[in-house]
């Protein structure tokens, strides 16, 4: 197991222990991160917990876990906080890369019933946003966006989620894997490729060149 991997027993109690500690204060909550993914048939993580927040209830989070015997840490990060469940760490995320969690955000979860708890799980379509608008050239792993992507390819919204993350070189070079795998699925490859000049299925109409020839009757008029 890597240095950065917690035994998923670890992550299921941290789990449970964070949403009712939320719960109790009536703080909304998403399961965000590659625990989205593994809810509905994605891989096994063992990696952090994540849970999304609003920025307004990131402090109150924080405080409640610490209540309830969690070790806090504010990182210099300006995007999240974290706690600590012994080993574990949980991450509480309320401006992750490409959207902050607002009520919106929250109202595209789905409810989901995760390790015996009903627990609302950030949309899809929402995590693979965060995950590739996350990469940079100093963080470049596509292993596991690959396998999310693999397993779960008919339940997510590739069109949403491609015009969501144009801006990112890296999220189109994604793309370009997605299809060369035969991974995205061909209607939203047609999709993004129709109208383009010479794609395949367009509607273009052919242009016509007119050429008339000196001299002719309709010259002469004028």
């Amino acid at each position: 197991m890597a240095a950065d991997e917690s035994p998923f027993s670890d992550i299921e109690h941290a789990l449970k222990r964070s949403a009712a500690a939320l719960r109790r204060a009536e703080i909304p909550f998403l399961l965000g991160g590659s625990l989205a993914s593994w809810a509905r048939g994605g891989p096994e993580t063992r990696h952090d917990l994540d849970l999304m927040i609003r920025p307004e209830d990131a402090d109150r989070a924080l405080e409640v876990l610490r209540e309830d015997g969690m070790k806090p840490e504010r990182p210099p990060e300006d995007w999240l906080v974290k706690a600590w469940d012994g080993e574990t760490l949980v991450d509480l995320i309320f401006y992750p890369k490409g959207m902050p969690i607002d009520d919106d955000v929250i109202a595209r979860g789905e409810d989901l019933s995760v390790l015996g708890l009903e627990i609302r799980v950030m949309a899809l379509e929402d995590v693979m946003v965060t995950k590739l608008m996350a990469l940079t050239e100093h963080s470049l792993r596509y292993e596991r966006l690959l396998q999310i992507s693999r397993a779960l390819r008919e339940q997510i919204d590739w069109d949403d989620v491609r015009s969501r993350t144009a801006s990112s070189p890296f999220a189109r070079a994604f793309f370009v894997l997605l299809e060369g795998l035969d991974i995205l699925p061909a209607h939203a490859r047609e999709a993004a490729q129709s109208g383009a000049p010479g794609a395949a299925g367009s509607t273009r109409e052919p242009r016509v060149r007119v050429v008339t020839q000196r001299g002719s009757e309709a010259m002469r008029a004028g």
